[in-house]
Order: structure tokens, then sequence, then C-alpha cells
């Protein structure tokens, strides 16, 4: 009989050639565990999706009674469903006036593309700006928006009228104009490797999409559901988006994004054409369900409060002359290197020799990230940086 390791290498689609090959046959909390039972210390949540840990006790029980209830039904939008109505309304109660109206998918990216549709539907106009080093998916219209030529080359044609600005530059914001549907934005810039907004800037390209009627979207996928600090890292910076996506960190580790936005705003998907938007399994009663309490275990343990005293401890703990600078947002941390080549190896050597699962970003590869669940422990912590610096002597030394 084939393994689990060759019936993936030789039945399952590859992304890259060479995966990590890392079996896991269990998880809990912040680690993961081999066959043979070796724990592994999960520094990234999965690409910010454990945001409550691996198998959290209460997403497990919810997860659970609604099984025991029903799975999928009818399409998206037609019957009266208890999870994600609860989940609306729960989210809502998160968000400023005007976002109270939710639209489910199954992930981030079709939450953009949700998210650009509607725009063009109420703006009546084609035109959309994004930014340099963004990241928003690798569907076609999430591909379009994305700031990364290299990435995207290979796909063209992708969606005409893209236009991109510097992100952080307000001499760009001129790129704005009347033809503009929408701009979009990381509220942090993510893959860019943690790049965070001027005080002054994300209320500056509100202020000019306000001006010449485009409407706001703010993607925080990566940097939402706590992340950040606050249940939304626009809270930070005085803004209200016209839609907000968030998806990863929002389903405890089940699959479940969302676009969110005025019932003003979403109402144009109700007419001409009616369906103007569908999904089959969007609003999956059992994500949901996980989703709803993954929010009420960041909000009943409090784990906003702890997030700026782990990131500052992540940060002391930080010390080592080939490491050049650290940026972060929350518990979302990039640690700059000289070079892939240098950061590469540390990667490695954690992995193989500290048993610590980190990685890079994909438009800023000198840098590791650090985005670790947010119920990530003091002692875990010291563990982890203890593992990481050893893992850096180990390759590069203790000088440059």
């Amino acid at each position: 009989m084939l393994t689990p390791r060759q019936l993936f290498l030789r039945h399952q689609a590859q992304t890259s050639g060479f995966p990590l090959l890392l079996e896991i046959e269990r998880a809990e909390g912040v680690f993961m565990y081999t066959p043979e039972g070796r724990p592994i210390l999960d520094l990234i949540s999965g690409i910010g999706v454990s945001n409550v840990g691996h198998r959290h006790p209460r997403v497990l029980q919810a997860i659970h009674d609604q099984l025991d209830k029903y799975l999928h039904l009818m399409v998206y939008g037609e019957l009266v469903q208890a999870p994600p109505a609860r989940l609306a309304h729960a989210l809502a109660a998160t968000l400023p006036a005007p976002l109270d109206t939710v639209y489910f998918t199954n992930s981030g990216a079709e939450a953009i593309e949700g998210a650009l549709k509607l725009a063009k539907r109420h703006t009546g106009r084609t035109g959309l700006v994004s930014a340099y080093n963004s990241y928003h998916g690798s569907t076609h219209g999430a591909l379009s928006i994305t700031g990364s030529e290299g990435f995207k080359n290979s796909y063209r044609p992708l969606l005409p009228d893209v236009t991109h600005l510097r992100y952080n530059e307000l001499a760009d914001l001129a790129l704005i104009t009347e033809h503009t549907a929408a701009v979009i934005l990381e509220t942090v810039q993510g893959e860019a490797g943690v790049r965070v907004p001027a005080p002054d800037y994300i209320g500056a390209v509100r202020q000019r999409c306000t001006e010449v009627g485009a409407l706001l979207i703010l993607d925080e996928i990566q940097c939402g559901f706590g992340r950040t600090g606050t249940q939304w890292a626009f809270e930070q910076f005085g803004v209200v988006p016209d839609i907000l996506v968030c998806a990863k960190g929002m389903g405890g580790g089940m699959p479940i994004g969302a676009f969110i936005s005025s019932p003003e705003i979403m109402v144009g998907f109700q007419t001409n054409p009616i369906l103007g938007h569908c999904t089959t399994f969007g609003g999956h009663p059992v994500s949901c369900a996980a989703a709803l309490a993954t929010l009420q275990v960041i909000q009943d343990e409090n784990l906003l409060a702890g997030v700026a005293a782990k990131a500052a401890r992540i940060r002391a703990g930080l010390q080592h002359p080939a490491i050049r600078e650290v940026r972060n947002q929350g518990l979302l941390m990039a640690v700059e290197f000289e070079s892939f080549d240098v950061l590469k190896p540390i990667i490695d050597q954690a992995l193989a020799h500290e048993s610590i699962l980190t990685d890079w970003f994909l438009f800023c590869d000198n840098s590791l990230r650090i985005a670790p669940p947010l119920t990530i422990t003091d002692e875990e912590i010291d563990q982890a940086l203890g593992g990481l610096l050893r893992a850096i002597e180990a390759t590069v030394g203790t000088t440059e």
C-alpha cells in the first residue's frame, strides 16, 4: 500500500517543486504532530488561519453540534439557516455603521471576487485601483488586482482597467479618479512583508475615494479577526471602508470568507440581474458555526488584550546581528535578513532541528514570517524564540 507521502506526490497537484513534505497526523493548540509524535510548533497559524489555535475545544463543539443537525441544504441565500444568520449578526455587532450586511463565501479569494463585482455594480464604473506588492488571491479577478507582475504575467489577459499605486505614497492618490469603481487595499500589507500604513495614509485614501465617488475596499483576509490586536485592523486608523473582506482566521480552521457592506450597496445583487452573485456552498452551516465559535472565543477569552504584550515579547527576544529589522502590527510580524539566501537556511534549520514551522513572504523573500495563534503562551513564545535564535546561529553564526 502506498504511503500518504507517496500518494501526495503521485496524485495531488503541486504548487511548487519543493513542498515541505511534512506529514501531520494531528494538531492541538500551537502544535502539530507527525505520525511519530514529533511536535512542530506552528509559528504561522497555517498562514494566518488558526488564530484561536488548532482544534480549539469550543470550535470543535460547535462543529459537532451542527453536524448533528444538518450539513448543506440549499444554495446561498434561499433558506433561513441559524448558523449563517447568527454569525452575520455577531459580525455586524463588531463593526461600525453602516457595515451590517454580510455575504458569505468559501474563501478569501472568493470574497474578493464578490467585493469587486459589488463595487462595479454599485458605481457603474470599471476602474479598479490597488497597490504594488499587494496580494488578494489567485483567482482571475483577485490576481488582476494583485500587485506583482511576475506573479501574474503567465495568466494574461486578466481584468482590464486596473491601476496600481505605491502603498503609503500620498502623491499616488491622484490615480484615483471619477473613473474608479473601487480602491482595494490590505489595511496592513501582508505578503509585502508586513508594511504598516503611515498614520494619515488610509484616512487620505478614504477622503480621496469619497471625493471622487469611488468605494474603499479593505482586505483584512490576513490582518483581520484579531491578528493586529483589534478585531479589525482598520479600527486603528480611524476609517470605515465601504466594503470589508475577511477570511483565514475567521473560521477557526474551517473554510469560510465574507465581504461585508451596507444594505444600500449590497442590494445591488438583488436586481438587474437577480442572483447577481451566487455560491453553492457559501455560508455553509458547519463553517459558520465554527466561525461564530471562533469570534466568541476571541471575545470571551479576551485574546485581543494579550496581542500587544505577546508581540512585544517576541520583538524583545529577536536580538541578533543578522536581524536587520522587525516590522509588525500586533502578531503579524516580519523579521528581515540580508537576503533570501541567508533566510532560507534559517527556516530549514528551524524546522529540521528545532521543530518550528515558519515561512517567508511572497513579495519579500528576505523576511521571516511570524504569525502565531493568538493563544500562544509566554512559555511557548520563549520556546520559539530560543529555537529561532539557535537556528540563526547555526546558519550564520553570532555575527554577520
